[in-house]
């Protein structure tokens, strides 16, 4: 398949690279910096220079001929502007809608509650915790899931992770809607493994399960 994945040199993102790579996706990634990425990897992709926030930049990432979107740009409470997940977002729907590219696969957190979960005292400590404490990631992923439900005739597809940590890549976990608490973990090669095989299964579109051990 032909990916664009944006957010490739974060923790999550760079583990969805590599693993898109080694599946034999062919990669395209828009990057602030290009100097970020591995040298070693840099030949095996499409590498922009660019700006998602910026839609023409968008643009130059997702041709026609591409057939999915990896989402996993990561909020920085400090730095990142405000609503950074949710405005890439616009810019990415607007394109695939003009591209007719229909997949997307995204991180969302497990600090959003939906209709769907196993409401326990655990998911509610979390989402009290994420309102107090991480409240520029959390609102920012609000507002995304909002925007990608309201866009519901497009295969949009994700996971929520709890504490996402270093470590081996299992290929074992729990992916639905089952209870969850601040203890739930995940490592990041584990989700970006799960989005990875979201990009030709088709078993959760137009849902967010919790990923966790």
């Amino acid at each position: 398949m032909k990916v664009t994945i944006f957010g490739s040199t974060g923790d999550l993102g760079s583990e969805c690279l590599i693993q898109a790579l080694d599946e034999g996706h062919e990669v395209t990634v828009l990057i602030r910096t290009p100097e970020k990425l591995p040298k070693n990897l840099s030949s095996r992709m499409t590498v922009i220079k660019g700006d998602a926030l910026l839609f023409d930049d968008v643009m130059l990432s997702i041709s026609k001929s591409t057939d999915a979107v990896i989402f996993a740009i990561g909020v920085d409470e400090k730095t990142s502007p405000q609503d950074l997940c949710t405005n890439t977002t616009k810019n990415i729907i607007n394109v695939m809608r003009s591209n007719n590219v229909s997949r997307f696969v995204w991180c969302g957190g497990g600090s959003n509650i939906l209709k769907e979960d196993v409401i326990t005292f655990g998911s509610k400590f979390v989402r009290w915790y994420a309102e107090v404490f991480l409240n520029h990631r959390h609102t920012d992923k609000e507002h995304q899931i909002s925007l990608l439900e309201a866009n519901n005739d497009l295969d949009w597809i994700g996971i929520r992770p709890l504490q996402m940590k270093h470590g081996i890549k299992k290929e074992k976990y729990r992916l639905g809607f089952n209870a969850y608490s601040g203890f739930s973990k995940i490592t990041f090669s584990d989700c970006a493994h799960a989005m990875v095989n979201m990009l030709v299964d088709d078993t959760w579109i137009g849902k967010s399960p919790i990923i966790q051990y």
